[in-house]
Parts: C-alpha cells; sequence; structure tokens
C-alpha cells in the first residue's frame, strides 16, 4: 500500500514539476515580449520625434539659407554662406534618422560590435551578483541607521 501511496505522490509531483515549468516559460515568454513591445515603441517614438524634429528644423533651414545666400550676394562677402555647412549637417542627420537608412546601419553596426568587440562591453568589475547587491544594501542601511 505504501508503493501505492509513494508512486501517485512520485507521480503528482512530476506533474508539479512539468506545470511549474510550462507556467515558468509561460511568464518568461510574456515578459519578453512585453520587453520587446516597450523598445519597439520608443523606437517608433524617437523616429516620430526625429521626423517632427526634422519639419522644424528644415523651415528654419530652408529661412536661414535664403537669407545667408541673399546677403552673401547682396552685400558681396561669401563669409555669410559659411553657416549652411554646419546646418546642412544636422539637416541631413535628421533626415537619414527620420526617412533614412541611419537605424538601419546603426543596428548592423551594433550587431557588429556584439560580434567581434564583446570586451568592450563588459561592465566594470564583473556581472552584479546577489551578494555584492546585499553588501551594498547593508551598507547602505547602516548608513541611513547611524545618521
Amino acid at each position: 500500500m505504501g508503493f501505492i501511496f509513494s508512486k501517485s505522490m512520485n507521480e503528482n509531483m512530476k506533474n508539479q514539476q512539468e506545470f511549474m515549468l510550462t507556467h515558468a516559460r509561460l511568464q518568461l515568454e510574456r515578459q519578453l515580449t512585453l520587453q520587446n513591445e516597450m523598445r519597439e515603441r520608443q523606437m517608433a517614438m524617437q523616429v516620430a520625434w526625429s521626423r517632427e524634429f526634422l519639419k522644424y528644423f528644415g523651415t528654419f533651414y530652408g529661412i536661414s539659407t535664403i537669407f545667408l545666400t541673399a546677403g552673401a550676394i547682396k552685400q558681396k562677402k561669401p563669409a555669410f554662406l559659411f553657416p549652411i555647412v554646419p546646418l546642412s549637417f544636422v539637416f541631413i542627420y535628421q533626415y537619414d534618422l527620420g526617412y533614412g537608412t541611419l537605424l538601419q546601419r546603426m543596428k548592423g553596426e551594433a550587431e557588429d560590435i556584439l560580434e567581434t568587440e564583446k570586451s568592450m562591453l563588459q561592465l566594470p568589475k564583473g556581472m552584479i551578483t546577489f551578494e555584492s547587491l546585499e553588501k551594498t544594501r547593508r551598507e547602505q542601511s547602516k548608513f541611513l541607521m547611524d545618521k
């Protein structure tokens, strides 16, 4: 009778472990999906911000270019055209970020760094551990208690 009872307990324990594993996996998948969804929304906001900024900066750039060119012609001083050069770089960068391929190029460069330059990504003093967090927490707790 003890054998039947222990066999039933082992079966129940095995089923419980499988259920817990399935539940943990489902929870992890949901968490990863949520994190990816948040990342995508943040990236979309960044691109939208860049496009909106481009509208205002493009207007400023266009008006500035017209007036600087007119001033250079009227005053016969080509020095008035020099501010157009740095303004052009900012305009091109914003256009590339909002409508061009800058994000794809950045993604490719990031993937290359992850594959070939892994040492650049290491944290100072290595990965954070539970022990290091507890040590810091205890030190802060002592510091707050002493005050």
